[in-house]
Formats: structure tokens, C-alpha cells, sequence
């Protein structure tokens, strides 16, 4: 791993503008989830090592809006896909921004920084989330574990048992993360049993819909977001492992999500983001029967000309700017052709 104080030598050094050279051609997707106000984390940096579950601070976001936009041509994602789709060299220094799910500090947050840097962006929503008709499920289990009862947790998963002490809130937060693990691994059929089970072991009653800590943004917001620049892409409508679920269930989650989506937006729906990033070729070609045109994966790296617009690799945004410059300038895509 590369210290802090030698990635930002690297980065003062201009090393990273050489690399991005290097990849002028091969084009970037970046990936985002949630948002918080101000500048958070330590000395104003965000978590060192983000996940799904970690908010990017809007003054993290901010610096890093300002990075792409003064060394990228930063587009939407369906004009990325398109280009890199056309015959000849692919055009340089594109890139494109995503944030998964649909989560209401997408709009208070995200979407001001991204009118103020004039920065397009593509919002992949479930349809059924945004529609206050079902949970991001994965935040059942966070809000489980954060009003358990008992400080001793135990429960049996997918033939997994599951022991955890929840004496603090970090503790807790790691109960929830290594239950959603888990669950990810089940069929989505007993998914909603086994959280139910989880929620009587902590003692916990569920809400039908999610508390604003976990809301979605409303679709007013989406089409305002869509008027000023922002795409709105499928995210299926309730966000299950697409790998773990029967032919028709798959077939409904992608038409039903689209329809819903050009119902209300009244624009064709043509971007899909595959949940948690799972696919495999059955999911795949039910994608393109549905009739999107560009679906994004989980997969890190950049992308070239002639690549798959149904597989498209994005890269999952870092905390600080050394590591974001690491990130982006295809660093890890020379590393992984000489076996580093």
C-alpha cells in the first residue's frame, strides 16, 4: 500500500497527469452512494477506507468535482457509452459521474455542487424505493442493530451463526455490515424471512417504510434533477441480487422498474446499474431484452473502445484527494498488466 505522504508526492509531482495521459482514451465512471453536509471525518477528510455504507462529506465532493471537471470532459453517462461505442479512437479525457440508489442527500446534497461545477451526473433509482413502497433492504439491518435491545446478538443466517456484542456504535455498524455479507449470499426468497428473524432477535419493530435517515429522494426532486442535467437510470425496483432470483422475478424487477420510471419522467429509460454490481450472462441478456442500453457494474477500472456498454467498470471514489488522484488516473489498470 502507498503511504499518504508518498501519494501526495506522486500527485504534486505530476506523476498521476502522466498516467492520465497515458489512459487519455480509456473512460472513467465514477461511483458514489450517500452524502453528508460539511467536511466530516478526521482534520475534514472522509473515512479512510470508504464503503457503501460511508457518506461522502459535500466538502470532500466538492474537491473532487473540482479536480474532474478541470482535467476530464465530464459527460453523461450515455454519452460516455456512446463514444467509446463509435468506431475510430474514442475521444479523450471522458468521464462520467454515477450515485446508486437514490437516497434523499443525493438531491440536498449531491445535486447543488453538481449545478455549481455544471457536472452532469447519472442517478441510478429503485422504483419501489423512490415510491416509498419498500426499503434499500441493506439499511433494515443498520437500523436493526443500532436500537437492539440487548448488548449480545445472535441469530442463524443461511446456515450461518451469527454472534455479535453491540457494546458501542461501532460495533453495531460491523454487526449490520457482516449480516448484510451474509444475506447477500441467500436466495432473495428467505432474504425478508431472515430479516425479520433479525429483527425479533433485537427486539426491534420494523417500519413499513424507511425513517428519513435511510428516505429516498421524491420524484418531484427526480425530474427537477433530470431538467437540470442530472440522467435518472433503473436501479430495478427493489434492489435484490439479480444472480440470486428466478427468470420471472429478474424479467419483472427490469421492465417493471423501467415502466415505472418513463411513467413518471415521461423520458425513455435507456441506463441500468445491477445491484451490489451481480451479473452474469442470464442477467445480462435479460438487461438487453428490456431494452437498456448501458448498464454499469461493480467492477473496478476504466473503459475503452469496443468494451461491453451491458458491463461497463467503474471506479469506487477514494476519501482524500492523493487517493482519488491514485484512483481515477488508471494507476491500477498499469499494475494489474504487469502482475503488481
Amino acid at each position: 500500500m502507498i503511504k499518504q505522504a508518498s501519494l501526495n508526492l506522486l500527485r504534486v509531482s505530476g506523476a498521476f497527469d502522466l498516467m492520465r495521459l497515458a489512459h487519455r482514451r480509456h473512460a472513467l465512471i465514477l461511483t458514489y452512494h450517500r452524502f453528508s453536509p460539511g467536511g466530516g471525518g478526521v482534520n475534514g477528510r472522509a473515512p479512510s477506507r470508504p464503503s457503501c455504507v460511508d457518506k461522502t462529506p459535500a466538502k470532500v465532493f466538492a474537491e473532487q468535482l473540482e479536480y474532474l471537471t478541470r482535467r476530464y470532459n465530464v459527460v453523461p453517462l450515455s454519452r460516455l457509452a456512446e463514444s467509446i461505442g463509435r468506431r475510430g479512437r474514442a475521444p479523450a479525457r471522458l468521464a462520467a459521474i454515477t450515485i446508486d440508489d437514490g437516497y434523499r442527500d443525493a438531491y440536498e446534497i449531491a445535486y447543488p455542487l453538481l449545478r455549481r461545477f455544471g457536472a452532469p451526473a447519472t442517478l441510478f433509482v429503485p422504483a419501489d424505493f423512490i415510491d416509498r413502497r419498500a426499503w434499500m433492504w441493506t439499511d433494515k439491518a443498520r437500523f436493526l442493530t443500532r436500537r437492539a435491545v440487548s448488548q449480545r446478538l445472535a441469530i442463524k443466517i443461511g446456515g450461518q451463526e451469527l454472534r455479535f456484542d453491540l457494546d458501542d456504535p461501532s460495533s453495531r455498524r460491523d454487526a449490520a455490515e457482516r449480516v448484510n455479507t451474509t444475506l447477500k449470499r441467500i436466495p432473495e426468497e428467505v432474504k425478508e424471512e431472515a430479516i425479520e428473524r433479525l429483527a425479533s432477535a433485537c427486539g426491534v419493530v420494523l417500519p413499513q417504510t424507511p425513517p428519513d435517515e435511510f428516505g429516498p429522494i421524491a420524484w418531484a426532486e427526480a425530474r427537477e434533477m433530470q431538467a437540470h442535467g442530472i440522467e435518472i437510470g433503473s436501479h430495478t425496483l427493489t434492489h435484490p441480487i439479480l444472480t440470486r432470483v428466478g427468470d420471472e422475478r429478474l424479467r419483472s424487477e427490469l421492465r417493471e422498474s423501467r415502466s415505472r420510471l418513463e411513467e413518471v419522467l415521461r423520458r425513455r429509460i435507456e441506463q441500468f446499474c445491477y445491484p451490489n454490481g451481480d451479473h452474469d450472462e442470464r442477467v445480462r441478456s435479460e438487461v438487453a431484452r428490456a431494452g437498456y442500453r448501458v448498464a454499469v457494474t461493480c467492477e473496478g477500472g476504466l473503459n475503452k473502445r469496443g468494451d461491453d456498454p451491458l458491463t461497463l467498470r467503474r471506479i469506487h471514489t477514494e476519501s482524500d484527494l492523493a487517493h482519488f488522484a491514485k484512483s481515477v488516473c488508471g494507476l491500477e489498470e498499469l499494475k494489474s498488466k504487469i502482475g503488481l
